[in-house]
């Protein structure tokens, strides 16, 4: 029996994109349909996370012309990650397919992550064959990125960005993470289950602006690496022994010197060292700090998102 599938779509001021990216989307569940690869109770859900446009204005009129669309509108913007938790949450079927609005990500290896679905897998990332339609500059921070986020113990599948199919199984674990810092790329690789990749060549966007600007790609990076992984503070305390190690040879030479009669007065050496050490300070104090502010939002337990309007099933 074929499984029901749900394509789950997070949208931010997508009015130029939508009517596209439903039609495709729309016109691809029907090819699924007709190779029986889905049931035809499959459907896209559009997560409107507090757009400003008329993205959903657009939602509702879709969803009242087809029982193919349905959609939740957010009452604010909460951001992609949260916005793409909402959507999640209201999946019931069997399975289900996260995929951006702008559909730079190949709706065609929507067919091969079912086929691997049905073959046994429960977690079935896309993942970009390559980084050639970046910038340089994109392409060689991203790489920088992945390898920093393994360095620092994020387990994530390199080159993976949230294109991917989760059964029902895996969605159900997925979402008994009830975190609020959200990094749904570290946190469902740790669900286990049997997992697969598929590749594709990512496409540019055909209308509207990228919604990750440089500044949200570090804040998503920063909020990775604090909410998955405690290495940053490991490393604070092991360059924290280090200095102590040195202060103490320091401590030593300079008893020795003044005992011994050679002392000599160090203005620049001392200034120096304090500015050192205060800038090691600050930073450490910082990365600190992320973490104090992560536990302070995780002690909260405050709601990801509020639901303003859902369309009529």
């Amino acid at each position: 029996m074929a499984p029901t599938l749900t394509i789950v779509v997070p949208c931010f001021n997508e009015e130029e994109s939508l009517p596209t990216t439903a039609e495709k989307l729309r016109t691809k569940l029907a090819d699924l349909e007709a190779e029986q690869l889905v049931s035809g109770e499959s459907r896209i859900l559009f997560v409107d996370d507090g757009s400003h446009d008329q993205t959903w204005a657009i939602i509702d009129e879709l969803a009242k012309a087809s029982s193919a669309y349905s959609g939740v509108k957010l009452s604010r913007n909460v951001g992609h990650q949260n916005a793409l938790i909402a959507g999640l949450e209201h999946v019931k079927t069997d399975i289900c397919i996260s995929i951006d609005a702008d559909l730079q990500d190949d709706i065609n290896a929507i067919d091969d992550m079912v086929r691997r679905y049905r073959l046994g897998s429960h977690v079935v990332y896309g993942v970009r064959k390559d980084r050639s339609s970046d910038s340089p500059f994109k392409r060689n921070t991203a790489q920088l990125f992945y390898r920093a986020m393994s360095r620092l113990g994020v387990e994530s599948v390199e080159n993976h960005a949230d294109f991917r199919l989760l059964s029902s199984e895996a969605l159900a674990a997925l979402l008994s993470m009830r975190e609020a810092n959200v990094y749904l790329r570290g946190m469902v690789p740790l669900v286990g289950f049997p997992a697969a990749c598929v590749y594709y060549d990512r496409a540019a966007r055909f209308a509207g602006q990228s919604k990750y600007p440089l500044k949200k790609m570090l804040a998503l990076a920063v909020n990775g690496v604090t909410s998955l992984s405690v290495v940053p503070l490991r490393i604070i305390a092991a360059f924290g022994m280090i200095m102590s190690f040195f202060a103490g040879l320091m401590s030593l030479w300079v008893i020795a010197a003044k005992l011994f009669g050679n002392a000599v007065p160090g203005w620049t050496s001392t200034n120096l060292i304090i500015v050192f050490m205060g800038g090691v300070q600050m930073l450490a104090l910082g990365v600190v700090g992320e973490y104090v502010g992560c536990i302070y939002l995780e002690v909260k337990r405050r709601p990801k998102y509020f639901v303003e309007k859902a369309t009529e099933a």
